[in-house]
């Protein structure tokens, strides 16, 4: 049979790839087939994609789907404190702010990542083990099943940051739980709880991760059961606040993440899957992403040119301003910015200048290099 793969034998740093067992009905491995785990690993940088890991991810994806043997495919992150981040804000602020034409060819690689999951010939299941935030939504919302520790938080972070959530966001959160949801999440940038998001429709399944003395329990710092409030408005999945707060954050302490839930979640699903005609199960998986791919392929080309543009004005601030900034202050001067834009400013370093004053000037550092 032909080898149909790009790259052959794909190596990669900051993608690892791997073959684990596929199990029937009564838990035994099966002899000749495998899933494929695909691994985001930056772990330093909360698995954060990069260049080097966007080309690593999308030949992991050809190749997987290629794979005669494998049964599903298995997106994740390495460690337990997320499943991806995004985009690097590193690489962001230091080799692609104010370089329109750069960015441009580097969304073409993202672009390419998220259809690659849109595309690809196996099931996708996004095992979220932790935060799965801005682009790290986009691609995990591009896969078929999420399956999700019920410690991991959902947002986005483009409108904070100097962004738009126009990598796959702003097409499918709408489909996931409506656009009233869409809109909060998408403009207020606010953390969703694994509970949250699931009641809203957006996971496949949530399961605990934290161990208590040997006890699996739910995530204490989300409310995990209906409340009405004074206004008669329920709540489910939000994050407790004040002393409720504090006293979760306790209870954290004492226990250990645990991911073992998490693994039987996905391989009871990709048993399920094991036991479907191999054939009928991708069309009906392909005619399912049609509605995704619809507004996805309408709008990717034209927001990848938008947001390669908008690397000469708020993503120039606001990623050199993240990058830059400390824990307690990693955004710009929002007032100060619609003051000075309603006073006619342009924009360049001396507004950024004015708006992040401890990011360091580019003309600065030019200066200095010559």
């Amino acid at each position: 049979m032909n080898d149909h793969n790009l790259v052959s034998g794909l190596v990669s740093q900051a993608v690892a790839v791997s073959h684990r067992a596929v199990l029937d009905r009564d838990g035994n491995p099966v002899n000749g087939l495998h899933n494929v785990w695909i691994t985001l690993d930056n772990q330093k940088e909360l698995n954060s994609y990069t260049t080097p890991m966007l080309k690593g991810l999308i030949l992991a994806l050809r190749e997987a789907s290629n794979d005669r043997a494998a049964v599903a495919v298995i997106l994740t992150g390495a460690g337990t404190a997320a499943f991806c981040t995004g985009g690097n804000t590193r690489q962001y602020a230091e080799e692609y702010a104010g370089r329109p034409g750069e960015y441009r060819q580097y969304m073409r690689l993202f672009n390419d990542a998220v259809t690659s999951i849109l595309q690809c010939d196996k099931p996708v299941i996004c095992r979220v083990n932790g935060m799965r935030v801005g682009g790290g939504q986009e691609l995990g919302m591009a896969c078929d099943f999420s399956i999700a520790s019920d410690l991991a938080i959902f947002s986005q972070a483009g409108p904070k940051h100097g962004s738009a959530p126009d990598g796959g966001s702003t097409d499918f959160l709408p489909l996931f739980v409506g656009i009233e949801r869409a809109m909060a999440s998408a403009t207020l940038c606010q953390n969703w709880s694994a509970h949250q998001f699931y009641s809203f429709g957006g996971l496949t399944t949530i399961v605990p991760a934290l161990r208590v003395d040997g006890t699996w329990i739910a995530n204490p710092l989300a409310i995990t059961h209906r409340v009405i409030d004074e206004f008669g408005r329920t709540i489910f999945g939000q994050m407790k606040t004040g002393p409720e707060r504090d006293a979760a954050k306790a209870l954290m302490a004492r226990g250990t993440v645990d991911l073992t839930l998490l693994d039987d979640a996905v391989a009871d699903l990709t048993t399920k899957l094991l036991y479907t005609m191999p054939d009928c199960l991708t069309k009906t998986i392909e005619s399912l992403r049609k509605h995704k791919l619809e507004h996805w392929d309408r709008n990717r080309e034209t927001n990848r040119a938008w947001l390669s543009l908008n690397m000469m004005t708020e993503a120039n601030a606001g990623f050199r301003a993240f990058h830059h900034g400390t824990k307690q202050q990693r955004e710009v001067d929002f007032i100060l910015l619609r003051q000075r834009l309603a006073e006619g400013a342009v924009w360049g370093e001396e507004l950024i200048e004015e708006i992040a004053p401890w990011v360091p000037s580019t003309v600065a550092k030019e200066t200095v290099e010559v």
